[in-house]
């Protein structure tokens, strides 16, 4: 017969509180984490670039949409956009083990790929809308760097929608209080809201990118190391 598990044990293997989990969580491999989402993220924008100032065919110029004619230009959504950069850090910030940070780094890797290569064998622009940021610290140097063009599907979303699903599945595995995973679901439609309001994308390209964004998180759900 099997003796049974020790309690002290039992209590080791998974923390009482869900803020001693997150903790755990932040802890375990936290250098290994931040050095390598950030190397990951530089690695994505060399490739980005490259395609965007060196388009490989005729780019297409995404039409608009009667719902692109009704959202405005906001130009104080500006900061949800950005946000997207430390959003990202999120889900792969509270990866438990070795194992499955490297399996979610290949997941996000596949989509970001599968992004890329949409941008070399299709790129895309949006039309120009002809709107005079002068007066908005900050979107000259957006539309400087971050031009109009890799539009469709938006990667924006797509990261985004990817990282919310499995910070969602973090939250609820360790148990969070339901406001936290509001909270995780109101960043991610703040950003993709964004990514119209300050006119980087139309709604085509935000929709493009939940699919492909979805496309790969919720198989990465499935095909992951099991819970240890």
């Amino acid at each position: 017969m099997h003796s049974p598990i020790p309690l002290h044990i039992a209590a080791e293997a998974r923390p009482a509180t869900w803020t001693a989990d997150i903790w755990l969580r932040i802890r375990r491999h936290f250098l290994l984490k931040a050095v390598g989402t950030t190397a990951f993220t530089w690695l994505f924008f060399i490739g980005y670039f490259h395609l965007l100032r060196n388009p490989a065919f005729p780019v297409t110029v995404m039409p608009l949409t009667a719902l692109d004619h009704l959202i405005p230009f906001q130009p104080y959504t500006l900061g949800a956009y950005l946000s997207l950069w430390v959003y990202v850090g999120f889900a792969p910030g509270l990866q438990l083990t070795f194992r499955e940070l490297v399996v979610y780094g290949l997941w996000i890797g596949a989509l970001c790929l599968s992004g890329l290569g949409l941008f070399y064998f299709w790129p895309t622009q949006i039309p120009p809308l002809n709107i005079d940021v002068s007066g908005y610290p900050g979107f000259a140097m957006l539309q400087g760097v971050d031009a109009a063009g890799n539009a469709c599907p938006s990667m924006h979303v797509a990261v985004a929608i990817f990282t919310a699903v499995r910070l969602a599945d973090v939250l609820r595995a360790a148990r969070t209080p339901w406001l936290l995973q509001a909270i995780n679901w109101a960043w991610f439609a703040a950003i993709a809201y964004s990514t119209l309001a300050v006119k980087q994308h139309v709604v085509l390209d935000a929709v493009a990118g939940a699919l492909l964004g979805l496309a790969f998180a919720l198989p990465s759900l499935r095909w992951r190391p099991g819970p240890r």
